[in-house]
C-alpha cells in the first residue's frame, strides 16, 4: 500500500512540476513528441513504479524525459521481460502496447520507441504497427544503443590497456541485434572472438557466417579477457563462480554489460567484484537531457542525471532531427533495421545535441579503476585483520 501512494505522488509531482509541460499547453503545442513504450524488467521494478494497484489500462506514464526542447514520455506497460518470454505475454503485452500508441497518438507523439523487450514484439519489421499507425515513425532505439555500446567498448579496453595487444574477448548473446553488432565491430578489429548464448541454432549460424569461434557449454569457453552480455536470457547469465571459471590466472575479468535486466546482476557482482571490472553500457548522456523531478526521476529507471538508456536517446534524437532540424530524409530510414547506415546517420543526429557515452559506472557507481591485475597468492596468504575485544 505504500508503494502505491508513493508511485501515485510521484506521478502526481511530475505534473505539477513539469513547467515546460504547462508552458506547451498553454502556448497550444502537444505535450508529448516522442512515447517511449516499454515493458518492466520483473516484479521488484512493477512494484516500485505501481506497488500493489497497477493500472487498469494495462499501462501508465513513467518518467518524463526533455532533450533540448523535444519532450519524451515514457509509458510503462504491464508485462515483465520473464513474461514477454511466453505466448500468452506477447499477447497481452501487443494489446497493452497498441492501446498505449493511441494515448501517446491523442496526445501528439510523432515518434515511438519499442523500448526494452518489446522491440520484436511487432517481428523484425513492425509490419503491423506501421499499417495501423501511418502517420508515426516507429523505432526500435537499437542503432543508437549499438554505436553508444561499441563507443564503450572500445573505450574500456583502451583503459585496461586490453586494445594494445590480441584480448580473447567473449560475447554473450552474438545471434542478437546488439551481438550482431558489437560482433561485426570488433571482428573488423581483427579480435578473437568466442560466442556463447542459449540459442545453440542461433549460434551454429554465427559461426558459419563470421570468423569466431562457438560454444554451447560455458566450461569449452576457456579463459577470456573480456565478457560482453548482449542477452539477460536466464540460460546465458554470468555469476560468481562462471567468472571464476572464465577470468584467466592472475587477472581480473573485464564485463561489459548491455543487458536489460542486467546480465551480471548487482547480487551476484557482489560476490565476486574482487575479480572482476564491471560496467553498465548503451546508455546516453547530454547536457541538454534532464528529468522532470531530476535524480529522483531518473533514478526510478536506476540510471544517473542526463543520463538515458540509448533506445531511449535515439527516439528524441530522432525527432529533434527531423522536426527541428528538418531533416526529412530520416522518415524514409526503417528504423526497425540495424546497420552501418542507420548507425551513421543516428551518430549525426547524436552528435547535434551532445549525446555521448557517459562516464564508465558499475550500477550508477563510478569504476574506480581498469587495473586487471589480481594476485592470487596475495589473497590466499592475506591474514585476517585483528580486532581487539575489550573484556
Amino acid at each position: 500500500m505504500v508503494a502505491s501512494w508513493l508511485a501515485t505522488l510521484w506521478r502526481i509531482a511530475m505534473v505539477l512540476c513539469d513547467y515546460r509541460g504547462w508552458y506547451r499547453w498553454l502556448s497550444g503545442r502537444p505535450r508529448i513528441d516522442v512515447a517511449i513504450i516499454t515493458n518492466i524488467r520483473d516484479e521488484a521494478e512493477g512494484n516500485v513504479f505501481w506497488g500493489n494497484k497497477r493500472p487498469k489500462s494495462g499501462h501508465s506514464n513513467g518518467a518524463r524525459i526533455y532533450l533540448n526542447g523535444v519532450s519524451g514520455q515514457v509509458r510503462g506497460i504491464c508485462i515483465t521481460a520473464e513474461e514477454l518470454m511466453t505466448k500468452s505475454g506477447r499477447v497481452r503485452a501487443k494489446k497493452h502496447f497498441i492501446d498505449a500508441v493511441h494515448w501517446a497518438q491523442k496526445r501528439g507523439a510523432k515518434v515511438v520507441l519499442l523500448a526494452a523487450s518489446t522491440k520484436r514484439l511487432f517481428g523484425r519489421d513492425g509490419h503491423e504497427l506501421k499499417q495501423l499507425f501511418p502517420d508515426l515513425l516507429f523505432t526500435i532505439g537499437d542503432n543508437g544503443t549499438a554505436a553508444l555500446l561499441c563507443e564503450d567498448i572500445d573505450r574500456a579496453l583502451a583503459n585496461t590497456r586490453l586494445s594494445l595487444g590480441n584480448p580473447r574477448i567473449l560475447v554473450l548473446g552474438p545471434y542478437g541485434i546488439l551481438g550482431t553488432a558489437v560482433t561485426e565491430h570488433l571482428l573488423a578489429k581483427q579480435f578473437e572472438l568466442v560466442g556463447f548464448g542459449a540459442n545453440q541454432k542461433a549460434l551454429a549460424q554465427m559461426a558459419e557466417n563470421y570468423k569466431m569461434t562457438i560454444a554451447t557449454d560455458i566450461d569449452d569457453i576457456g579463459k577470456v579477457d573480456v565478457a560482453i552480455t548482449c542477452t539477460h536470457n536466464a540460460n546465458a547469465r554470468l555469476n560468481s563462480d562462471s567468472i571464476e571459471r572464465l577470468r584467466k590466472h592472475n587477472r581480473k575479468l573485464l564485463v561489459i554489460d548491455v543487458a536489460e535486466p542486467a546480465n551480471l546482476d548487482e547480487q551476484s557482482y557482489r560476490l565476486c567484484r574482487d575479480r572482476v571490472i564491471r560496467q553498465d553500457a548503451g546508455n546516453a548522456y547530454s547536457p541538454f537531457l534532464s528529468y522532470v523531478l531530476g535524480g529522483i526521476s531518473s533514478g526510478m529507471l536506476n540510471l544517473l542525471p542526463n543520463v538515458a538508456f540509448g533506445c531511449f536517446a535515439e527516439s528524441l534524437a530522432l525527432y529533434h532531427a527531423i522536426y527541428h532540424e528538418h531533416n526529412h530524409v530520416l522518415l524514409n530510414q526503417d528504423w526497425f533495421q540495424v546497420n552501418p547506415a542507420n548507425r551513421a546517420l543516428i551518430a549525426d543526429a547524436f552528435a547535434s545535441v551532445s549525446i555521448t557515452s557517459p562516464k564508465p559506472v558499475c550500477f550508477n557507481k563510478a569504476v574506480s579503476s581498469f587495473t586487471l591485475e589480481y594476485c592470487e597468492q596475495a589473497k590466499l596468504t592475506k591474514s585476517p585483520r585483528l580486532v581487539r575485544v575489550n573484556t
